[in-house]
């Protein structure tokens, strides 16, 4: 399929990505909405799922916002237009959805975020923004108008009275109408408007890079747990100080030592890089099989060439070090050694994996049992 209109994934790497944005007319052609509003209703009705209201004018106040989950009788009581039901980590839920996510391989498994899907009536819009991370916005179900363009920051004006970041002042640089097929590349930043100019349904295909704070908080902490991390910092040269309240140079040398080995330590960070951006978004997505598996069924059903899969809220990646590979799942880490270690890019490659290529590790015991491990702990399973 060519999903990027003619541009190959490293040209649309090298021109678009993070710097513009990219109208792809029938990067999908005839495409089937895999859910229906109905649907998007029920799942904003269920505990485990994220969902949001926005309604662009309640009791006299703009672009007001609410929480699933909802009860089927508050979809009743909406009006006919000029509102909006947020839908969040959809290809959690839905497999034919969680599919789609097999067209952007070409951008790395850990910048994934998830797929949202926007349903709106006439009208229906979340108001003039911009978001910081890039988004790809597949038309799937009727029309919406677009306008997008201009590079947005804190700084820019918003509405007040709104929980929302709705910008006050904005204006556009391009308008474009989307139907079924469509889709529309932003890049982090952009700004951008969006209105239903019939029942439709959009289907965002997010993908997030952590904030530096992110960084720093996590990492400290994984450090944190070490078993290093319980030393205390020593000064066996201790010298007599005309001031007791002075901190002397060597104290901060000594300080600066400590942070910088732990700093520069690049496979710890790496260990956590790889837990850190793979781990789940939320305790519900990956859960246990209900029939706990051992090797020797695996082993079976691999031999079979029975399909096995991602848990469509799984996230896989690996790294390579010297002499051994890491694989990441799930937010846990598997090192891989000797023959074992192209068992990693096998398994991060997409979430349907080649059997044929599994079928010649099926007779390695441990690594049977890295595969029972992942199927028992919810992260894959067999169609």
């Amino acid at each position: 399929m060519d999903m990027l209109g003619g541009i190959s994934p490293s040209e649309f790497l090298r021109d678009y990505w993070q710097k513009k944005p990219l109208v792809i007319r029938q990067a999908f052609p005839g495409f089937q909405c895999p859910v229906s509003q109905d649907e998007l209703a029920g799942l904003a009705c269920e505990e485990a799922v994220e969902s949001r209201i926005v309604v662009e004018e309640h009791n006299g106040k703009p672009w007001q916002l609410f929480n699933g989950p909802f009860t089927p009788d508050r979809f009743a009581e909406m009006p006919e237009q000029d509102w909006t039901l947020l839908v969040q980590g959809l290809d959690h839920w839905v497999p034919d959805v969680a599919d789609l996510l097999e067209h952007f391989r070409f951008i790395p498994n850990w910048r994934l975020d998830d797929i949202m899907a926007s349903y709106a009536p006439k009208g229906g819009s979340v108001g003039p923004h911009y978001d910081m991370y890039d988004v790809f916005l597949l038309q799937a179900q009727g029309h919406r108008r677009w306008t997008f363009g201009g590079k947005c920051d804190h700084t820019c004006p918003r509405v007040e009275g709104t929980p929302l970041r709705i910008l006050s002042s904005w204006e556009g640089e391009e308008t474009v109408v989307l139907e079924p097929g469509d889709m529309l590349y932003l890049p982090p930043g952009i700004g951008h408007y969006g209105v239903a100019e019939d029942d439709c349904i959009t289907l965002s295909v997010g993908f997030r890079s952590p904030t530096v704070d992110d960084v720093l908080t996590s990492f400290t902490d994984f450090l944190s747990q070490r078993p290093q991390a319980d030393e205390h910092l020593d000064d066996p040269d201790l010298q007599l100080q005309e001031n007791p309240g002075t901190i002397g140079n060597e104290v901060i040398d000594r300080v600066d030592a400590v942070i910088r080995e732990q700093l520069g330590d690049r496979r710890q960070m790496a260990l956590w890089f790889g837990q850190f951006t793979t781990a789940p978004k939320s305790m519900d997505i990956v859960v246990p099989a209900e029939e706990p598996a051992e090797p020797a069924d695996l082993e079976e059903a691999i031999k079979a060439h029975e399909q096995l899969r991602w848990n469509e809220g799984s996230r896989f990646a690996y790294h390579e070090f010297d002499n051994d590979t890491a694989l990441f799942v799930d937010g846990e880490q598997y090192l891989l050694r000797g023959d074992a270690r192209p068992l990693a890019p096998l398994l991060c490659a997409g979430a349907y994996i080649d059997m044929s290529a599994l079928a010649e590790f099926a007779g390695d015991e441990a690594l049977l049992g890295l595969l029972t491990n992942l199927y028992n702990q919810g992260s894959i399973y067999f169609e």
